[in-house]
């Protein structure tokens, strides 16, 4: 005899339903919410002390600033796919311990999310307009990954935080040097991806197929190129 008697219909109808309004809400925060961070935003380590980031942002031009608004919208941009990634996956997983993980990620993601919107209010920038597209379709992608077991899953989650790494180089390379603010925003957020990497694949995470690697950094480059931009 079992030593847990199994749940109800109505029990397990209940947890799905609670369920899929927790995933609303966590959507609706995610594209169209402010965030507040739990950690201080990263400031630049040079001249921190002497200078705000209004001074620091007078030495930019418009053009400057303008570049840089656009590569912190994408990385807004790829936070919000975050959430949604690590929603789907926690959702997915029946690991306690792995949903865990998958939740603690999102919640240090949070505190991205949260920086790069300020950055982006104080570049005069805006947010993406299509964060609920991006939303939506990064927890299709998540759910997918779920589906094919949690070694894949980390490995995607291994695969996709890399590939960020490999991004947010990128945008160190192109955002105006003056810009230090944003630089030290960039540069924690590249810290943590790497770190999520790590413990995905010590949690087991496997190699995808290069196929599939090979898509991620298609879909990719269509939604970095498309956030640049809307």
């Amino acid at each position: 005899m079992s030593a847990h008697p199994a749940a109800s219909p109505s029990a397990i109808q209940h947890d799905g339903r609670d369920r899929l309004i927790l995933s609303l809400d966590t959507a609706l925060r995610a594209a169209f919410g402010e965030h507040v961070a739990a950690r201080p935003c990263p400031k630049p380590v040079v001249a921190s002390d002497a200078l705000g980031a209004d001074e620091g942002d007078a030495a930019l031009s418009p053009e400057d600033k303008r570049l840089s608004a656009a590569l912190m919208r994408v990385n807004h941009v790829g936070e919000v796919c975050a959430q949604a990634l690590y929603a789907s996956q926690a959702w997915g997983t029946r690991d306690p311990l792995l949903k865990a993980q998958f939740e603690a990620a999102a919640r240090e993601e949070v505190d991205h999310l949260a920086w790069t919107e300020q950055r982006l209010k104080e570049l005069g920038g805006r947010t993406s307009l299509l964060n609920p597209l991006w939303y939506a379709g990064s927890f299709a992608i998540g759910l997918i990954a779920a589906r094919a077991g949690d070694r894949h899953s980390l490995g995607f989650v291994v695969e996709t935080e890399r590939q960020v790494e490999a991004h947010l180089n990128e945008h160190m390379d192109r955002l105006p040097a003056a810009d230090m603010a944003s630089r030290a925003i960039v540069a924690q957020m590249r810290d943590d991806e790497v770190a999520h990497a790590d413990a995905a694949e010590k949690a087991g995470g496997v190699p995808l197929p290069a196929p599939v690697r090979g898509l991620m950094k298609l879909v990719a480059k269509v939604m970095t190129a498309t956030a640049h931009r809307i």
